[in-house]
């Protein structure tokens, strides 16, 4: 069965009132799902058509989605998606651009929104920037930067003579993310060249006494060093202005993991905790999280672009010829969707006041849960909230409370570990989100953990 043009209209239509029937619903569906194995159909031969193929979709999977775009969602940090995100989203796919082609308005328009994101988090206009996958991809990129700045130091081009020509690497960090492990294995650099740099006492930020003490050891051997705003059980931020002036004494690399705790820029009463970002050479931000745009969608910004076009060149006698901020030579992907048409709608409609507000208002729910949980017996916060993150422990096991959580439909909080004890974490990032959500979850959390003594 061949798709036919003219059944575009009755095809979005249809689709149109299915998703608004979703989003109006979406508050009270199951939070979250255990997840329950779906059999495999076979491979459609002649196709059923687009009505029979959205039934199917609504019997078979639809049911066992989870209401991660809804208000009581902490799991992670997952954002939802505003209104105008949303179409942006649904205007990307409509008009399918690739957004490293230059035959198209669709390069100008992410230099724009590129450009406002910086201006968002306060980085200046040495700071070039460009979209890619989430948090991992920017990471990526930001330490790929890095090892061919390391070997630029040695007179050695990475990108031709390969990672052994640089020998052992030494990456320094207090906290450093999963992300920045997995970015490592796949640079070649390895997993187990990151040095971690003692902590101060009760914190999650870097130790500068310590980390004086690392760059010391290395006799003047440059470095990569991964700085955080904003780890992910406490949302503790790394002194990024002193850790940047020790580049007065040491040569390294400063990459910023800014994945949400960048966001803190938005708020006044915040903004402090990321100062110092603008003297990165790399920094991570996830969209998909506190922008509230829809998977996928980040930023990598770096002070450095030069760098990147050794790196990530595709050349051939059919591409264009490589030159600098050519979006086709920044990235590892050499065609890619208009992320950036997301996070342009959603800026344009509501501007940095309503992001500001979408901050502040998940801010204030983190806080709002703290304070009830505290006043309840056996639950126990292990670090206070600084921004959007509640650490707790339950009166009974974690991990069971967990489940019993997400049984119960009502939210959605993940296990981890803070300094060695098991913990629960809700992470506020939702633009949906209100007081009376938090209220259904804390009573969520309490009954759960009645359920488990």
């Amino acid at each position: 069965m061949l798709p036919e043009p003219e059944s575009f209209p009755a095809v979005l239509d249809t689709v149109h009132r299915f998703a608004d029937q979703a989003l109006a619903g979406v508050a009270d569906r199951p939070v979250a799902h255990p997840p329950a194995p779906v059999a495999a159909s076979p491979l459609p031969v002649a196709g059923v058509g687009f009505d029979e193929a959205l039934a199917t979709f609504a019997r078979r999977w639809e049911p066992g989605f989870s209401g991660s775009a809804g208000p009581r969602y902490l799991g992670f940090v997952t954002g939802g998606a505003t209104p105008a995100a949303l179409a942006g989203d649904w205007l990307t796919s409509t008009f399918d651009q690739n957004a490293v082609a230059s035959d198209s308005s669709a390069v100008d328009l992410e230099r724009e929104t590129v450009g406002w994101l910086a201006e968002l988090f306060g980085l200046g206009v040495e700071h070039t920037g460009t979209f890619v996958t989430g948090a991992t991809m920017s990471n990526f990129v930001g330490l790929a930067l890095g090892r061919q700045w390391l070997g630029e130091q040695r007179g050695i081009s990475v990108a031709h003579a390969g990672v052994q020509a640089l020998g052992p690497v030494r990456v320094l960090s207090g906290t450093p993310h999963s992300t920045v492990y997995k970015a490592l294995s796949m640079l070649g650099i390895g997993r187990d060249h990151v040095h971690h740099v003692p902590v101060q006492q009760d914190r999650e930020a870097v130790d500068l006494v310590h980390l004086r003490r690392a760059l010391e050891a290395l006799n003047g051997t440059p470095a990569i060093v991964v700085a955080n705003a904003g780890t992910v059980n406490t949302v503790d931020f790394d002194d990024l202005r002193a850790i940047a002036a020790l580049r007065d004494e040491f040569p390294f690399w400063l990459h910023v993991d800014a994945a949400f705790g960048g966001f803190a820029a938005l708020s006044p009463a915040h903004a402090h905790l990321v100062d110092g970002m603008a003297e990165a050479d790399s920094v991570c931000v996830d969209l998909h999280k506190w922008l509230n745009v829809p998977y996928d969608a980040a930023v990598q910004f770096t002070r450095h672009q030069s760098l990147q076009l050794p790196i990530f060149q595709n050349v051939g006698p059919y591409l264009p010829t490589p030159t600098a901020g050519d979006l086709f030579h920044l990235t590892p992907e050499s065609s890619r969707r208009l992320r950036a048409l997301p996070a342009w709608f959603t800026l344009t409609a509501y501007g940095a006041e309503g992001h500001r507000a979408i901050v502040e208002n998940n801010i204030a729910n983190a806080h709002h849960l703290a304070a009830r949980l505290t006043t309840t017996p056996g639950h126990t916060l292990l670090s206070p909230v600084s921004l959007n993150v509640v650490c707790f422990t339950p009166p009974g096991d974690v991990a069971a409370t967990a489940r019993a959580i997400t049984a119960s439909g009502e939210a959605f909080v993940t296990p981890t570990v803070l300094r060695g004890v098991p913990a629960l974490r809700a992470a506020f990032s939702n633009w949906r989100t209100t007081e009376a959500d938090v209220d259904r979850v804390y009573e969520a959390i309490v009954a759960a953990g009645k359920s488990v003594e």
